[in-house]
């Protein structure tokens, strides 16, 4: 398919937004994935591979009973009615993979990438433009599929070049998580006390690899993790102190556990890498009074957590989970290559 370039579009991406008229790509409800002609100021990409949001991935997997079929079907119907891969379950969706196939002409000395150019988006799929010519495979065990497609990227989107020292579909994987560990470079000090929900995953183990680092001899690193495999790599990896076998949507349960095991101290940051839904309370509830609670997770309520912690009287600081943090891409890529334990482990997940 021939693309022709048009006059130059808004740089956040309104002028693909087709319902409803005003909003940004992300919470719209349709956008133009027409790919015969590009803005001035966007970047084309040929897809290859899509790096699913756990939480809509599992959400999707639930909806089709596990059946493959069914999965192929869900993904391009939700691509063909939004124009984007935005499960309209859990609002989310993930990051492509791909090589740049034309770079707008407004973006000339702007843009360091050139035709030919390896990237994965760091923005996601819930507002970025994509058509999916065929599905090639489904990697239900690692949220990922395999695709024949084309994607736009924005003026204002970011993405990373692929590097050259870690397999494409592990630096995928780590990529589509990397907003997480930056995140406790901030929060995390030396000395906290830091609970980690989820920490088996792999958002959780990157996030446990940092807040070791981050709170040193005297702080303690506490995991939460429900599956029998999540829970059998933190023992290994030997990043937390201890290591629980929790419900997070058991939220007395697990407030009952770290009060034991704090003494009733509690924790200074609860991080939530969880990928399904109800987990606030438990967030809240492990943490001390005027301590910070950080969702990561895209299976999160705003009004859960907001009227929750009021509902119980907690003093907590809540962060949204934001994907992007000054540098996070670089940071996260570099725990692979601080860390043998974690890149051989992952390698085996994802590459």
């Amino acid at each position: 398919m021939k693309t022709t370039l048009a006059k130059k579009g808004n740089p956040f991406g309104t002028h693909r937004v087709l319902e409803p008229k005003g909003v940004l790509p992300q919470p719209a409800k349709r956008v133009d994935n027409s790919m015969d002609v590009l803005y001035d100021n966007e970047i084309l990409a040929d897809v290859d591979t899509l790096n699913v949001d756990s939480a809509s991935f599992t959400q999707i997997k639930q909806e089709a009973q596990g059946d493959e079929k069914r999965i192929r079907e869900i993904i391009l119907r939700i691509v063909s009615e939004r124009g984007k891969l935005q499960n309209p379950v859990t609002g989310s969706g993930g990051m492509f993979m791909g090589t740049v196939s034309r770079v707008g002409a407004a973006l000339a000395g702007k843009c360091p990438l050139r035709k030919g150019d390896r990237i994965a988006s760091l923005v996601s799929l819930s507002l970025t433009p994509l058509r999916i010519d065929e599905i090639l495979e489904v990697k239900k065990d690692v949220d990922q599929v395999r695709v024949r497609g084309q994607a736009v990227l924005f003026e204002s989107g970011i993405y990373a070049k692929l590097p050259q020292d870690i397999p494409a579909s592990l630096a995928l994987a780590v990529l589509d998580v990397c907003g997480a560990a930056p995140q406790i470079a901030r929060f995390a000090k030396l000395g906290d006390t830091v609970v980690l929900i989820g920490a088996g995953g792999k958002s959780g183990l990157l996030c446990a690899y940092e807040a070791r680092k981050r709170v040193g001899v005297t702080g303690t690193v506490i995991g939460i993790e429900y599956s029998e495999a999540g829970l059998e790599r933190l023992k290994k990896l030997g990043f937390c102190d201890e290591v629980f076998k929790l419900d997070a949507t058991d939220a007395a349960a697990c407030y009952e556990k770290i009060h034991a095991a704090t003494a009733g101290r509690l924790a200074d940051l609860v991080v939530n890498c969880v990928n399904i839904p109800n987990t606030e309370m438990a967030s809240i509830l492990m943490c001390r009074e005027r301590g910070v609670v950080y969702f990561f997770s895209m299976s999160t309520s705003f009004t859960k957590a907001t009227l929750g912690a009021e509902g119980v009287g907690k003093d907590v600081d809540m962060i949204m989970g934001n994907g992007y943090a000054q540098g996070h891409a670089q940071i996260t890529l570099n725990i692979l290559r601080e860390s043998k334990a974690i890149r051989e482990l992952y390698e085996k997940l994802y590459a």
